[in-house]
């Protein structure tokens, strides 16, 4: 057997020229982000104790409407709640990179969003924790890559115009050639898959703001059903190698 068999469901979106394609075995399975409960990170050895997370590099912005967007709940952002909060308003908070894609500037070798373990406003993305404070869902105010991770949309386009959209989870290989150095990445050990929920009742919000309320809709329909038919989704891989106790 492949050590990464994973069980697909597809289905045609009533409503516009497109096919809807899930990673079952992904979204059944209890993933669940332990950044600051045992989060390894993504350089080249074991970094928990910094408590970065997937936070050690600038984060990939999409497009300018996803910069200006970033820029925007920025400016929301307190002293109190943001460790590396700059002086002046002049002060670049993106830049591009090597490949002329506009990422989030490094401050102390991470994201300068990032605030660190012993921060009084709190360890972690200082988006997030604005966001939170304010009562307001923090996928307005955080890059999109941020709040995806670890989904992955993926758009393919045939002669006809007809789209194949796919929803899985996020890979070494989607990082670029440097993923495949992390010592560690959340999705290929079973140190993640501990939540309470499958991901597609957890990250709900996520999936439906990636695809559609109706795309949703329909993958819920189809989850539920297996459940109520007792058709048991095949585990994750991760799941699948852990130790047995």
């Amino acid at each position: 057997m492949p050590q990464d068999l994973h069980e697909w469901v597809s289905f045609e979106d009533p409503t516009e020229q497109r096919t809807w394609q899930f990673d079952v075995t992904f979204l059944a399975s209890p993933y669940s982000c332990i950044f600051g409960n045992g989060c390894k990170g993504v350089l080249t050895e074991d970094t928990t104790a910094l408590n970065q997370g997937c936070c050690s590099y600038g984060a990939h912005l999409n497009d300018n409407a996803d910069k200006a967007n970033l820029l925007k709940h920025a400016k929301r952002l307190t002293s109190e709640q943001w460790q590396f909060k700059p002086d002046s308003s002049r002060t670049p908070l993106t830049e591009a990179n090597d490949e002329g894609v506009q990422v989030t500037v490094l401050r102390d070798d991470a994201c300068i969003f990032l605030n660190r373990p012993g921060f009084a406003g709190g360890a972690g993305c200082a988006l997030h924790i604005g966001a939170m404070q304010a009562g307001e869902d923090f996928l307005r105010w955080k890059p999109e890559v941020c709040w995806q991770v670890p989904l992955r949309r993926e758009d393919s386009t045939d002669a006809h115009g007809w789209v194949t959209t796919t929803v899985r989870e996020w890979k070494r290989r989607d990082w670029g050639d440097g993923g495949a150095e992390f010592h560690w990445w959340c999705t290929d050990t079973p140190d993640a898959f501990v939540g309470k929920k499958a991901v597609w009742q957890s990250m709900k919000n996520e999936i439906i703001e990636m695809t559609s309320p109706a795309a949703y809709e329909l993958l819920q329909e189809y989850m539920k059903g297996r459940k109520k038919a007792g058709s048991v989704p095949l585990p994750h891989p991760a799941v699948r190698r852990r130790p047995s106790k």
